[in-house]
């Protein structure tokens, strides 16, 4: 049985990005995979969250995978913490990872910067909680950015480090699902940084929650060139590149589809017709979510039954991972 495994950070607002790299290429999976879409809370307090702003993105999270069209009724949709093999199951492949391939990961680099020993050890062990949350529902299949490329290989080392210590196959390999041009947006002000709820400029991203004026405006003030013509050249003209990549991913057609189309137009006109396009998209979307977080208790019934769910699969797992280490189970 094929079973997938992904999940959102409940950090920031969801954005163009997000839905166009990830959720909505969820929404087709439900046909073709078990789906397990985890709003991934414990990942979000490797760095310090206000409980308060935690909890209602959590609430937001899981209004816009439902409002994407993700199906309660198909896929299992849960917050991380709910169910404890997460964590439980952390540790024990902690204890299969060399710190020698942790000192490897770019990402925790990268966030800590020059200060690495005042980071979390949760920081640094990131990749390992990952690993658990994709071993600890057996997951065949993970869809992944380039950003989280190498989590997902350190998470098939780990698996096949347990697998060759206990002598046994019990974890799959998990496969990492990467879908076209559109897994990797990138921002409105620098066609070379990634499209991130983090960036401090609020005109860097259309936001899911974003009205039809304020998609507007921000197409039209994104970044572009003086270069005449709309042509797709990442190299030298990465904005132009980074809008052609996003009207194709709205409107299903080609990079080269879209220039055939908009060439010879001039910028202004370009974003005019990308923003129509993209709150023709969205709007609908963003209505709904704001239903969905008009009434919380229904949110709160998905994730708890979920959650339930969840925690029937992994919990299994976790009793025959227990008695595989040698642990008594009572």
């Amino acid at each position: 049985m094929n079973r997938i495994f992904s999940g959102v950070q409940p950090t920031g607002n969801l954005h163009l990005g997000n839905y166009l790299g990830a959720i909505r290429n969820w929404v087709d999976m439900q046909n073709s995979f078990k789906c397990i879409f985890c709003v991934v809370d414990l990942h979000a307090i490797t760095i310090p969250q206000k409980p308060e702003e935690l909890l209602q993105a959590t609430r937001e999270v899981t209004a816009a995978y439902i409002a994407c069209g993700i199906d309660p009724k198909t896929s299992i949709i849960f917050p991380q913490s709910s169910v404890s093999v997460h964590s439980e199951l952390a540790w024990i492949l902690g204890c299969h990872t060399p710190l020698g391939w942790l000192n490897r990961m770019t990402q925790f680099k990268e966030k800590s910067g020059k200060h690495a020993d005042k980071s979390s050890l949760g920081l640094y062990g990131y990749p390992v909680l990952m690993a658990a949350d994709i071993l600890g529902y057996k997951a065949t299949h993970v869809p992944v950015g380039e950003d989280q490329k190498q989590h997902l290989e350190l998470a098939r080392d780990i698996a096949g480090a347990f697998n060759r210590f206990y002598g046994s196959e019990y974890f799959p390999l998990p496969e990492p699902l990467i879908q076209g041009a559109a897994t990797r947006i990138m921002s409105l002000r620098d066609g070379t940084k990634k499209m991130s709820k983090s960036d401090e400029s609020d005109y860097s991203r259309i936001n899911l929650t974003d009205n039809a004026e304020t998609i507007e405006l921000k197409f039209r003030k994104a970044k572009s060139d003086a270069l005449p013509g709309i042509t797709y050249d990442p190299e030298h003209r990465p904005e132009a590149a980074n809008l052609i990549n996003i009207y194709a991913a709205l409107a299903g057609i080609s990079r080269d589809q879209v220039v055939e189309k908009f060439g010879n137009n001039n910028f202004s006109d370009f974003k005019k017709a990308l923003a129509e396009l993209a709150i023709l998209q969205l709007s609908p979307i963003t209505a709904y979510m704001r239903d969905l977080l008009r009434d919380t208790s229904y949110i709160d019934s998905v994730l708890k039954d979920g959650a339930e769910k969840a925690d029937a699969i992994a919990a299994r797992h976790m009793r025959e991972i227990k008695e595989m280490v040698g642990f008594l189970t009572l």
